[in-house]
């Protein structure tokens, strides 16, 4: 097992720097194991727990992968890791690939109150997987055990019970472009999780591409992370990324950035880390703990790569976060923003380094219309119809992507499609689900992705997901629209509305907007509710029926992003749509008791 230590390992050391120009990920590993460099962890205090050079992650993996094959596995058996951020899965992970195994990353995210939930959502990946052997840091096993009893697996434990098993005597096969690296289960943001099989040529494809032309890592930089190990964007970005390219990374257990985001920046301070990514609400959970004139204290002036994705980005979140670390000496233009997706393994596209954020507004009312994102005159005389969106850059080198509308057809700069990407890093398919992969992978190798966006002269725009669509009177409205209108009012929180719409009599939808909202004077909830009305009416033409919830109500997926299709799901479940037809817009249910019942599910 790993030593605890008193001193974090290395920026630098002497080893040429190489950028993932590996055939698989335990030749990564291998090489990066002659280095000094490789991963730290630390607790929600800051303190320093466990130091794993790559040196000594080499090692033990072998020995665990000789365990493993002890148990009798045949080479592509799935491995089930419940991927808390702990040197244990990483341990797992790279034993898997010496072994020939293929390791499959499952959330490590137990909410008060939500034990059965989670042990069903466990047993589905274990059973959608078809899960041979499990493994389950402290603190969990008691749930895989539950989830997995009935299943038949050959064996699952903690990390001491694989310890303790014997060592097979087998020399290890080296793995070849086309074996399956892992299985990735998307965040099932808008449907059940979907195991994404990602091989080996893919996903060195795709590190060499982040490496070299996204983040351009050099000599000498250093990451850090909260992200989960179960996320794409933390797996792939924050795990494999470091180990292909020789980089130290310091690590913060999401569960404890959920509760102390402060030690984020104390930890990029402590370490001068030149790298770290976000999604938008990690920013903003940092930038709502800082106290008046605390930012001064921290110093994020090492701080080059700021990348944000994994969700809609909006520049209001970017610039507040700048505004108020400017004090710590962090520079906005350190701001990387970017699109990608598990299916791809993570990358497709980077904007420019260095030179921040750039943002594309558009006529809101226009675009809705006619799906063409006509740039917004600045002199007109309706500031509100303005909608503004964030260049997330240019597709990496081997990639092709292109925007299409419903009928297939190939559309130019400006004009609003469905996003077609087709590369060396795209997944060979959706494991155990021949019909979805039809439907997504054509044979061609072109993905759908899913999503919604246009082209600016080479660079991509994003604008939401397809599904995510309120398609009211013929008209596209994008549920941003209605949360931003929501997250403006003095009550409201940015992250804490969500909008959707659901179906109403003779096929018309309604469009629904929840809100959390911490006031509880009735009154005061009527007015804001009277209010929203008024101005989802007045800005976006349409009726909307409004609810308001307590705090914490609003259901998350697995990495932290907030789920429009479980809130929607949520609330069919709770309301009769007939009422609701009739009650719209006059949205009479300030803090409806029903559709409280959500299970929290927070970032941990």
């Amino acid at each position: 097992m790993s030593d605890l230590g008193t001193e974090p390992t290395p920026t630098l050391h002497s080893l040429p720097f190489r950028a993932a120009d590996f055939t698989s990920l335990a030749d990564a590993l291998e090489y990066a194991a002659e280095g000094e460099t490789g991963v730290n962890f630390y607790n929600g205090r800051g303190e320093l727990c466990t130091v794993l050079p790559f040196s000594r992650l080499r090692d033990e993996a072998r020995v665990l992968a000789r365990r493993l094959l002890g148990l009798g596995l045949e080479k592509g058996t799935r491995i089930a890791l419940v991927a808390e951020t702990d040197p244990s899965f990483i341990r797992f992970f790279f034993a898997c690939q010496y072994a020939g195994l293929i390791p499959v990353a499952v959330p490590a995210s137990v909410n008060l109150g939500g034990h059965d939930a989670y042990v069903q959502q466990l047993r589905g990946l274990l059973e959608n997987s078809r899960a041979a052997v499990g493994m389950a840091p402290e603190g969990y096993f008691s749930y895989l055990e539950e989830a997995s009893e009935g299943l038949g697996m050959r064996f699952i434990g903690d990390p001491d019970g694989f310890d303790r098993l014997p060592e097979a005597d087998v020399e290890f096969e080296p793995q070849m472009p086309s074996d399956i690296a892992y299985i990735q289960y998307t965040s099932g943001s808008t449907r059940f999780p979907r195991g994404v099989m990602i091989e080996q040529k893919a996903v060195m494809s795709n590190l060499a591409g982040i490496i070299r032309d996204g983040v351009k890592i050099l000599p000498g930089d250093r990451c850090c992370s909260w992200l989960p190990f179960y996320h794409d964007m933390g797996l792939v970005g924050l795990v494999l990324v470091p180990v292909a390219s020789q980089m130290s990374v310091d690590y913060l257990g999401t569960r404890e950035f959920a509760m102390r985001p402060r030690q984020w920046l104390a930890l990029m301070t402590r370490n001068k880390a030149t790298i770290s990514f976000s999604p938008p609400f990690g920013l903003d959970l940092a930038a709502n703990r800082l106290r008046p004139g605390e930012a001064s204290k921290y110093d994020l002036s090492s701080w080059r790569v700021a990348g944000v994705g994994a969700e809609m980005i909006r520049s209001e979140t970017l610039k507040r976060f700048a505004e108020k670390l400017a004090p710590a000496g962090f520079n906005e233009k350190a701001f990387l923003a970017c699109y990608g997706m598990a299916e791809c393994s993570l990358a497709i596209s980077f904007a420019s380094l260095t030179e921040g954020h750039a943002t594309d507004c558009v006529d809101g009312e226009h675009h809705s219309y006619y799906q063409e994102a006509r740039e917004f005159d600045e002199g007109s005389d309706n500031p509100g119809r303005a909608r503004c969106f964030v260049d997330c850059g240019v597709p990496l080198p081997e990639y092709n992507v292109e925007i299409r509308d419903d009928d297939g057809n190939v559309l130019p700069d400006r004009r609003t499609g469905t996003i077609f990407v087709r590369g060396p890093s795209v997944m060979s398919g959706y494991f155990n689900a021949p019909e979805e992969t039809k439907s997504t992978l054509s044979d061609d190798g072109w993905l759908n992705t899913g999503d919604l966006g246009y082209w600016i002269e080479g660079s991509l725009v994003i604008t939401g997901r397809k599904k995510d669509l309120i398609i009211i009177n013929g008209r596209n409205i994008w549920p941003q629209d209605l949360e931003y209108l929501a997250e403006s009012q003095p009550e409201v929180r940015i992250g804490d509305a969500l909008a959707f719409s659901v179906p109403g009599p003779q096929s018309n939808d309604i469009c629904v907007l929840v809100v959390q909202c911490r006031e509880k004077d009735s009154s005061r909830l009527s007015c804001l509710i009277e209010r929203l009305t008024k101005l989802v009416r007045l800005e976006l033409g349409i009726d909307c029926y409004v609810e308001l919830v307590p705090l914490h109500t609003l259901p998350r997926t697995s990495s932290g992003k907030l789920s429009r299709s479980k809130a929607r799901q949520k609330f069919i479940e709770c309301h009769d749509m007939e009422t609701l037809a009739y009650e719209c817009p006059k949205s009479l249910n300030p803090l409806g008791a029903q559709f409280s019942r959500y299970q929290v599910n927070a970032l941990s």
